[in-house]
């Protein structure tokens, strides 16, 4: 599967969205709403990048902030049909070069524990494991899972 990735734009949040629902597991509830999206997207230093195949249909996304010379990217999703095929390094590493680009020395994320696929690929990408937050996420019910805080240094 070729992956291309870009900058998205207000005219990508429809898609972001269709993805959004596909990649995120209603258990675990860490899927954003459109007003959460887009409201993020409004404050300085935001930014969505999003992969498209070669039909230009959106496959994945990122939301990243940047504080200073930190960033933090808030959300990576790929559609499940597209997942294992490169669509979330390749999403990753748009986001970090980005993230460079602006003045960023480091980049941190919080995945949830047990999301192995995604914290596999978050150490290919030389992210490591600093911190945990104790049942951060809230999932269906009563149910509350760990956040596992992770940094990646960049070589500047």
């Amino acid at each position: 599967m070729s992956v291309d990735v870009r900058l998205a734009s207000g005219a990508d949040v429809s898609a972001i969205m269709t993805v959004m629902r596909d990649a995120f597991d209603p258990r675990f509830g860490e899927a954003w709403s459109v007003s959460q999206l887009t409201g993020s997207l409004s404050i300085p230093g935001t930014w969505a990048m999003v992969a498209h195949g070669a039909d230009g249909t959106v496959t994945g996304f990122t939301l990243t902030r940047l504080i200073l010379d930190s960033a933090e990217l808030l959300l990576v999703a790929v559609a499940n049909d597209c997942r294992g095929a490169g669509c979330g390094r390749a999403l990753l590493e748009a986001a970090a070069e980005q993230a460079r680009q602006r003045g960023a020395a480091e980049m941190f994320l919080e995945v949830r524990d047990g999301n192995e696929a995604a914290l596999a690929l978050y150490r290919k990408c030389d992210f490591t494991e600093i911190g945990r937050r104790k049942d951060y996420y809230s999932g269906a019910g009563t149910e509350r899972f760990d956040a596992i805080t992770m940094r990646c240094k960049f070589g500047i």
